[in-house]
C-alpha cells in the first residue's frame, strides 16, 4: 500500500484539463482556474477539496491516514498521507474533488467515460 508522488502525478493525468501551479512549497491542482487540492512533495501529501461530511467521515474513520485541512463554505478539504493510502481509494477521492469544482458539461463527459467518475457522482 502507499502511492509515491510520481504515482499520484500519473494519476492526475486521468482528470481532464489539470492544470498545475507551483507555489512555493506546494504545487496548486486546479480545473479551469478553480482549485480542488494541492500536492506537498516534502511531506508526501496531498490536500483535496470533499464535502464537509466526507471530510468528517474520513478523518473520524482513518486519522491515520486523513487530517482536516481546513473548511470553506460547505467544503471540507483533507489532507492525505500518500503513503498510507492505495491508488484506487486516493483516485476515486482525488476524481470527487474534480467533480466539485469542474464545469457542469466536463463532469458529465469524464462521467459517461470513466467508471470511477460515475461511481463518484452515484455514490
Amino acid at each position: 500500500m502507499g502511492v509515491t508522488v510520481d504515482e499520484f502525478l500519473k494519476l492526475l493525468d486521468e482528470l481532464p484539463d489539470v492544470r498545475m501551479s507551483h507555489g512555493g512549497e506546494w504545487i496548486g491542482l486546479k480545473v479551469h482556474d478553480k482549485g480542488f487540492g494541492y500536492l506537498w512533495e516534502a511531506t508526501e501529501t496531498v490536500g483535496l477539496k470533499a464535502t464537509i461530511e466526507e471530510q468528517i467521515a474520513l478523518v473520524s474513520e482513518r486519522p491515520e491516514v486523513f487530517e482536516v485541512q481546513f473548511t470553506a463554505g460547505r467544503f471540507g478539504w483533507v489532507v492525505v498521507h500518500l503513503d498510507r493510502i492505495d491508488a484506487e481509494e486516493l483516485f476515486e477521492l482525488m476524481a470527487e474533488a474534480w467533480c466539485l469544482t469542474a464545469p457542469k458539461q466536463l463532469v458529465a463527459d469524464f462521467e459517461a467515460t470513466h467508471p470511477i467518475g460515475k461511481k463518484v457522482q452515484s455514490g
